[in-house]
């Protein structure tokens, strides 16, 4: 991604705090409810997610319901680039599936019409996280950016910034994008700790790096096949053929689309519908999510 082709708008002004009655986590066939004020503290950007003081978890209260025992193999997808576009945005919201999680970008202007609209179909929202990718800075993640020449507390700052963009998602993924955060997560220190900042707001993470390690110190998985590179009509079929397969394999896969386009929207909804005539059920990534391998395992809390 050249820089011109990743032309951010400005921040936007932060969510105000909301304030009402605690909800609890959606039921099936119902919408996932907005941000619960017991779930959510403040920053110093806006409001930040956490775990409640009973213990519930973003990840389970604004999970998409799913019978987690299905015996047919599970496909989880990903789509990103959510909110810069709205018309786009709009069209995936409409057309794709309530299984698919959506990742909007913290860079997107004016995400509450959107974010309602996706919460009415019970789709699973995430924050893209800009981390510094291969290719910096040619390939540039914006001015919030994480990257691996900061010091820990202007990455620490940035964090909050980006997760105080909206309200009421699962988790975050690694990814703004084309731009996947390989250089960052490179850097084991680092990564841990970011992983840690998010298991300790009780939100997963998706590593959107294809083959890598499930994430060792937080709730999530790694995905397993980009599906929109390159982003023609005939690859994208040809990728979503080889996740079918993945998953008949190891039982559960998760491919990641990492720039909403109509030719992405297209053959993701086409593919969707027959998805389960083929044998496989479409599970939301909260679903598919595994448990931290951490040292200090007896502090994790299954959220």
């Amino acid at each position: 991604a050249s820089p011109a082709a990743l032309a951010l708008p400005q921040a936007p002004e932060p969510p105000p705090l909301p304030a009402g009655p605690m909800r609890g986590p959606p039921q099936p066939g119902r919408p996932i409810l907005a941000a619960d004020p017991a779930l959510l503290e403040s920053g110093p950007y806006g409001p930040l997610p956490r775990i409640s003081a009973e213990g519930r978890t973003p990840i389970r209260t604004y999970g998409r319901p799913f019978d987690r025992q299905d015996p047919r193999s599970k496909i989880g997808l990903v789509v990103g680039g959510l909110g810069i576009n709205a018309a786009i945005s709009e069209e995936a919201i409409a057309r794709l599936p309530g299984g698919v999680a959506l990742a909007f970008s913290p860079y997107a202007p004016q995400l509450p019409l959107l974010l309602d609209q996706a919460r009415r179909k019970g789709m699973e929202l995430l924050v893209a996280l800009p981390l510094e990718p291969t290719g910096y800075p040619l390939n540039n993640p914006g001015d919030r950016a994480l990257l691996t020449g900061n010091t820990e507390a202007q990455n620490e700052d940035r964090l909050a910034w980006v997760l105080s963009r909206f309200t009421g998602y699962v988790g975050a993924i690694g990814a703004l994008g084309a731009m996947r955060g390989e250089r960052y997560a490179a850097v084991s220190d680092r990564f841990g700790a970011l992983q840690d900042a998010l298991r300790s707001r009780g939100l997963l993470y998706i590593d959107p790096r294809p083959g890598a390690r499930p994430p060792e110190r937080a709730w999530g998985r790694a995905i397993d096949l980009v599906v929109d590179e390159p982003a023609t009509r005939g690859e994208i079929e040809l990728k979503l053929q080889a996740l079918e397969r993945l998953a008949q394999e190891k039982g559960a896969a998760i491919g990641y689309a990492g720039n909403v386009t109509p030719v992405v929207i297209d053959r993701l909804a086409s593919w969707a519908g027959s998805l389960e005539a083929r044998g496989f059920v479409l599970a939301p990534v909260t679903a598919l999510r595994r448990a931290p391998d951490v040292a200090a395992a007896e502090t994790v809390r299954a959220p």
